[in-house]
């Protein structure tokens, strides 16, 4: 799948127009349902809301990969960034297969230098990864920290505009998005630290998203990663990418949390080998 670049609307009131906002976590997001039903009344040019109902399934391999979703490892990933206090500030961060863009938001908010988020369809992007964006920039009068969703839209004119200068949002797989970041015009400086939550349940995409990996990591970098043990199903989990990424001699791993409440899930960290 080609790699595109989002472009941010210059009229930001359009991007959280007829959606409605829950919290999760302490951020805004967009209720998806109400997007789906948008994408389902013609608003969607991939046409994946209506493929995903129709073959009952969050995932079809080369046409939807579950980005509308936001998937249990993903609050994993929330909760250990901020228990083992990973510093974003003046870092790079990349959120691959950022879906809802919330790990990515998070280091936002944190203050990195600079966010971008990857999703496989472009739908995503436009209709969820960057409305979570805005909805979260904006300077809000509410209480972040209980659990209770704005009681009216914000207004966007309040947006801080200086947040959204530091994101850039890709769609596309992940092989055709590092040649369009490595080759661009635009200047770009590898990631410090790359968020992704739920990426390894097929082993097919294992080369890949380890290309991916060692291609846009820096050199003293660090890759969060969260997934289940086991995806039944589809062959995927922890310990064989664990063994894949081993094979290929290039990072180092370890299992920095694991979960046993429901399916067991993990978070792995993963830096280049002889790095510091």
């Amino acid at each position: 799948k080609a790699a595109k670049e989002h472009d941010v609307p210059e009229d930001l009131n359009e991007l959280l127009e007829d959606k409605v906002l829950e919290t999760v976590s302490g951020l805004p997001y967009v209720k998806v349902s109400v997007v789906e039903m948008t994408c389902l009344n013609g608003s969607d040019e991939e046409d994946i809301m209506s493929k995903s109902v129709s073959s009952h399934s969050d995932l079809i391999p080369g046409v939807y990969e579950g980005g509308l979703k936001i998937w249990e490892c993903t609050f994993d990933l929330l909760g250990y960034l901020s228990e083992a206090e990973i510093q974003f500030a003046n870092k790079t961060v990349l959120d691959l297969g950022c879906g809802a863009g919330l790990l990515g938001i998070v280091a936002l908010r944190s203050k990195a230098e600079k966010v971008h988020f990857q999703d496989y369809n472009s739908t995503v992007i436009d209709k969820i990864t960057l409305p979570n964006i805005v909805a979260n920039c904006i300077n809000e009068g509410h209480d972040r920290k209980t659990s209770k969703p704005p009681s009216k839209r914000p207004k966007v004119a309040e947006c801080l505009s200086d947040v959204l200068t530091k994101c850039r949002l890709f769609s596309g797989e992940w092989s055709a998005v590092t040649q369009l970041l490595l080759s661009s015009n635009k200047p770009f400086s590898k990631y410090d630290i790359i968020l992704t939550s739920e990426t390894i349940y097929n082993p097919d995409n294992y080369s890949a998203l380890h290309d991916t990996l060692a291609q846009l990591l820096a050199t003293n970098g660090r890759v969060y990663l969260a997934s289940k043990v086991h995806y039944f199903g589809v062959g995927g989990g922890i310990y064989l990418f664990e063994k894949f990424v081993e094979e290929r001699n290039v990072f180092r791993t370890s299992v920095v949390q694991t979960t046993n409440k429901g399916l067991q899930r993990c978070i792995l960290e993963m830096a280049f080998k002889g790095s510091s």
